[in-house]
């Protein structure tokens, strides 16, 4: 089985986030949507509301599963038995930071990572933009999945 761990902290979830794992389905027999806990990081969305989202989103979609995690992403990886972590590639700054982490990854662990790049329209989306429009009251309905909207 190809499975594939998609990580991140999704605070919330973006139409960016959606398509990556939309456009990775026929890649893969499973995505594991891992939500990564972080003591030291302040959350705009609780875990259970983040979680939320992204099951609704993805409610039918059997291939998706959605779980969280804490420590290193390789060691859930070996955990969830996951050959594949999946990246979202939005810009360059973006490949610089991700190819490093990946080369780490595969150096400790042999786990590859997979990335795809966003798609023209959604590439510009971030969840700290996301965050950013909703603190100052701007419409960021066009930003995310209708399970973050509700």
């Amino acid at each position: 089985m190809r499975r594939a761990v998609f990580p991140g902290s999704f605070d919330p979830i973006t139409n960016g986030h959606e398509d990556i794992i939309r456009r990775a389905l026929p890649l893969f027999d499973e995505i594991i949507v891992a939500i990564g806990v972080n003591a030291d990081k302040k959350y705009m969305f609780s875990l259970e509301e983040r979680k939320r989202f992204i099951e609704e989103t993805f409610k039918d979609e059997p291939k998706i599963k959605v779980e969280t995690y804490q420590g290193l992403t390789t060691e859930y990886c070996k955990e969830k038995n996951a050959q594949f972590i999946l990246r979202g590639l939005r810009n360059p700054a973006d490949f610089e930071f991700e190819k490093a982490i990946a080369h780490t990854n595969r150096m400790l662990s042999k786990i590859e990572t997979v990335f795809l790049l966003t798609a023209a329209s959604t590439s510009f989306i971030s969840s700290s933009i996301v965050r950013d429009v909703l603190r100052n009251g701007g419409d960021y309905t066009v930003l995310v999945p209708e399970a973050v909207r509700k």
